[in-house]
């Protein structure tokens, strides 16, 4: 039964992208394709969550040391889902910092050479914003 639900899982997570690559490989958009990811991705998660949580139910109700087992187990799942989201986001947003402030250091540094130096501060900056990520990534799975 688990592996049937993996196999649907991986299925409905990967038909949209064939479906963008067919899309663009004809030359039509793929927004349609893009939002049916998103939609089957969020179903999944619900469907994960339900049965993770349901797994830890019928756990509890096997002895007290199963719970507190299972309890350990729920606490490290949330811990390295949120050194993920900590790696993630602060990524997805140090790429966004990057993209925009390279593009003005690049802009400036062709009309001025000697804005060079203030340039590579401001994108330096700018990627430190993944590192601070990084950095509480390792703290939540260390400590």
């Amino acid at each position: 039964m688990k592996f049937l639900v993996l196999f649907l899982a991986t299925l409905v997570v990967f038909s949209p992208l064939f479906l963008a690559g067919f899309r663009k490989y004809t030359g039509k958009k793929a927004k349609r394709a893009l939002v049916t990811n998103i939609a089957s991705f969020c179903a999944l998660f619900v469907i994960a969550t339900v049965l993770g949580f349901g797994g830890s139910a019928m756990a509890a109700d096997v002895s007290v040391e199963a719970a507190t087992a299972s309890a350990a187990g729920l606490s490290a799942g949330l811990k390295y889902i949120g050194a993920a989201l900590a790696v993630g986001l602060s990524g997805i947003g140090g790429g966004i910092a990057v993209a925009s402030s390279a593009s003005a250091a690049l802009g400036a540094i062709s009309e001025n050479d000697k804005a060079f130096g203030k340039a590579l501060i401001f994108v330096g900056l700018a990627e430190g914003v993944a590192l601070y990520g990084l950095i509480v990534a390792l703290l939540l799975l260390f400590t």
